[in-house]
């Protein structure tokens, strides 16, 4: 699907698929910190990358990171490991965008791959002079997709509660939780 149709200013609801990246990549020495595991500075910034992909794919726009929501470091990466970063637009709002990552390690001689982190980064799809442009919806497909794409809308009310930008009152799928 077309995101944003130039003829008729028309914007389309998208997938998550339709943003899905995968980087994958080796550990090498250089990325490694004193015990010899890849440092979690690196791996911020490769997720950073990834999911900044992911975000342009689908608004078709510029686009900046506007928060590190979450990222839940499961295991340490040992140098050599063969590293897999996968991420995709969970939800979609008027201008920002929340790319949900996963990120498996490999070892080299083994074809199984392990889960050792999660991460949600927020962006804003931007124009050439950086204000904030509109973003395609996003349609989801799958189980996992459906519950991203809902907890998505209760993570950005928490944090715009927490930024003082939305009365607590107004947080309906927050106050949904404990009633």
């Amino acid at each position: 699907m077309l995101g944003f149709s130039k003829s008729n200013n028309i914007m389309k609801a998208k997938f998550p698929d339709e943003s899905k990246t995968i980087q994958t990549d080796i550990v090498l020495p250089s990325d490694t910190n004193s015990l010899d595991n890849l440092f979690g500075g690196e791996l911020l910034a490769r997720m950073d990358k990834v999911a900044s992909i992911a975000a342009v794919k689908h608004s078709e726009n510029v686009v900046v990171t506007a928060s590190i929501n979450n990222v839940s470091f499961g295991e340490p990466v040992p140098n050599g490991s063969i590293l897999t970063i996968e991420a995709k637009v969970s939800r979609a709002f008027r201008t920002s965008m929340e790319v949900f990552i996963d990120v498996w390690k490999q070892n080299k001689t083994d074809k199984k791959k392990v889960k050792v982190n999660e991460a949600i980064y927020t962006f804003v799809a931007v124009n050439q002079r950086g204000k904030p442009v509109k973003v395609p919806l996003i349609i989801p497909q799958s189980e996992l997709e459906q519950k991203r794409y809902d907890a998505a809308l209760r993570r950005r009310q928490l944090s715009l509660v927490l930024a003082g930008k939305m009365d607590p009152s107004e947080a309906t799928e927050l106050k949904a939780i404990f009633d």
